[in-house]
C-alpha cells in the first residue's frame, strides 16, 4: 500500500500556525509580486475566489468579508515543509517527497507491527497535526496513482475525515466514477478534452481501455501503465534518494519586478541575484549543469509592447558542466547584453539551468571555441570547487546572502531595484532569529 500526504492549503496553513486570529476567517496568500492567490482557506473558497485570481479583482470581497490577503513567505513555507517531512519519515520505512506541500508513504507491511492500517494512518495524521500544525488528507491505495485519487476526493470530501483507502475493487469503482479523467494524474484537462472526443470522461471509463487503445492514444507503455495503475496493479514505486526528495531534471529561478527596469545595470543584478540561487541549488544536489538559458520578460498586458514581450538566449556551455557561479555569470553578462534593447522597460527576468548530470565525468573542451572565451573564467579545478564548497559553508552558517557576487549588492539601506512587492508578508517565524514568538 502507497499513501499520498498533502497539507491542506498549505501556504495558508502555515500562516495560521503562527497567526492563530486568521482561523476562521477567508484568507489567501498571493503570488511573488502580490499579484495573483495562489493559496487559499475554505472560506475564500467559499466566497468564490479562485486560484489564480489577480488580487485587484478580490480585494473588496475580502474586505466586505474581513478576510485577509498575505504576501508569499517561501522561507516559512519550505521550513515548515521540512518539519511536515521528518515527522512522516518517523512513522514508515521510506518517503518520497513530491512537492513542498505532498509526498508518498510506503506502508508496505506496517500492519505486521504497528496494527490496522486504518489506526496507523490516523497515528501519522494526528502527529503531524500535533508536531506542526498543519492539517492534512491521506489518500491510501495499492498503487501511487490510486493513491492520488484517494487524496483528492478526501480533500473535496470533508465526511471522511480526512482519509480515504481504495483497497478493496468496490471501492476503487466508486471512485474511479466519480472522479473527472482531467483529474487523473499525467491526464489534464488540455488532454482530457481528447479523451472526451473517444467518451472517455470519467477515471473509471479510462481505467477500462484495452491495452492496445492506451498503447495508440496514451503514448505507448507510459499510457498503458497508468490504466494498470488504475486497475490496482502498480507500476511505479517510490522514487529513491540519499534525503527522500528528488533531484531537479532542470533548475530555473526567475521573479516578477515591483517596479519595471529600464537600466542594462539593474536588469543584470537581477539576472546575477536569481542565477547565484540556481547554481546554489544546483551544487546542493550535487550537479553540474551543460546549458543555460536568460530571459527577460515585458509587461505582457502593456498595450504599447508589440510581440513578443519575452526575449531568451541560451548557451551550451563550451568549458563543460559547471556549477561554479562565477563561470556562469560570465556566460550569463553575455546573453543579456545580447537580449537587452535601450529604451524598453522589462517587468521580469530569470535563468534557467539544463544538461543536469553529477561531476567527475570530465570536461571535454572545444578545439573550435571563439577567442572570446578567454574572457570567461577557466573550467572547474579543485581550487575553484573549494570557493564555491566555502561559500556554500558560510551562507548556510551566517544567512543567505552574506557571501554574494559583486553584482547583486545594493547600496546600504537601499532596497534591490528589482526587488518584488510583499506589501503583505509575514515575519520568518521559525528561521529568525528576531521574528522569533515571545509569550509573556
Amino acid at each position: 500500500m502507497y499513501g499520498l500526504v498533502d497539507g491542506n492549503n498549505f501556504y495558508v496553513s502555515c500562516e495560521r500556525v503562527f497567526q492563530p486570529r486568521l482561523e476562521g476567517r477567508p484568507v489567501v496568500v498571493l503570488s511573488n509580486n502580490d499579484g495573483a492567490v495562489v493559496s487559499r482557506s475554505a472560506e475564500a473558497k467559499q466566497l468564490g475566489i479562485p486560484m489564480g485570481a489577480p488580487f485587484f479583482k478580490v480585494r473588496e470581497l475580502l474586505r466586505q468579508h474581513q478576510g485577509h490577503a498575505l504576501s508569499s513567505n517561501y522561507v516559512l513555507y519550505g521550513d515548515m515543509s521540512r518539519r511536515v517531512m521528518a515527522r512522516l519519515a518517523a512513522h514508515v520505512p521510506a518517503v518520497e517527497v513530491y512537492s513542498i506541500d505532498e509526498a508518498f508513504l510506503d506502508l508496505h507491511g506496517l500492519t505486521t507491527y504497528c496494527g490496522t492500517l486504518d489506526a496507523r494512518v490516523h497515528s501519522i495524521r494526528r502527529d503531524v497535526l500535533a508536531c506542526t500544525g498543519i492539517p492534512t488528507c491521506v489518500g491510501v491505495a495499492p498503487t501511487k496513482t490510486l493513491a492520488k485519487v484517494a487524496n483528492r476526493l478526501a480533500k473535496k470530501h470533508p465526511e471522511l475525515g480526512g482519509i480515504l483507502r481504495l483497497d478493496t475493487p468496490s471501492r476503487r469503482e466508486r471512485a474511479l466514477r466519480a472522479l473527472p479523467v482531467a483529474d487523473v494524474w499525467g491526464i489534464g484537462y488540455q488532454y482530457a478534452g481528447k479523451l472526451a472526443t473517444h467518451g472517455i470522461r470519467t477515471a473509471w471509463e479510462l481505467s477500462q481501455v484495452s491495452e492496445a487503445w492506451a498503447r495508440k492514444h496514451l503514448g505507448g507503455v507510459v499510457g498503458w501503465r497508468l490504466v494498470q495503475e488504475l486497475l490496482g496493479q502498480p507500476c511505479h514505486g517510490l522514487l529513491p534518494s540519499e534525503d527522500g526528495t528528488l533531484a531537479r531534471q532542470s533548475i530555473s529561478c526567475s521573479r516578477s519586478f515591483g517596479q519595471r527596469l529600464a537600466t542594462f545595470e539593474d536588469l543584470w543584478g537581477a539576472v546575477a541575484t536569481y542565477l547565484s540561487r540556481a547554481a546554489e541549488k544546483l551544487r546542493a544536489q550535487g550537479d553540474q549543469a551543460h546549458i543555460l538559458t536568460v530571459y527577460i520578460s515585458q509587461d505582457r498586458y502593456d498595450t504599447r509592447v508589440q510581440p513578443p514581450y519575452t526575449r531568451s538566449a541560451t548557451v551550451t556551455l563550451p568549458s563543460g558542466p559547471t556549477s561554479n557561479t562565477l563561470q556562469l555569470l560570465a556566460y550569463a553578462h553575455r546573453l543579456l547584453e545580447k537580449l537587452y534593447e535601450p529604451g524598453r522597460l522589462y517587468a521580469k527576468a530569470g535563468v534557467v539551468l539544463d544538461g543536469l548530470e553529477p561531476p567527475g565525468r570530465g570536461q571535454q573542451l572545444s578545439l573550435f571555441a571563439p577567442a572570446a572565451e578567454a574572457l570567461v573564467p577557466a573550467p572547474d579545478t579543485g581550487r575553484t570547487q573549494q570557493l564555491m564548497h566555502t561559500l556554500d559553508t558560510l551562507n548556510r552558517r551566517f544567512g543567505r546572502g552574506t557571501v554574494r557576487p559583486a553584482a547583486t549588492v545594493v547600496a546600504t539601506g537601499q532596497a534591490a531595484p528589482w526587488q518584488g512587492k510583499a506589501q503583505h508578508k509575514s515575519q520568518a517565524f521559525t528561521t529568525r532569529l528576531e521574528d522569533l514568538m515571545l509569550i509573556d
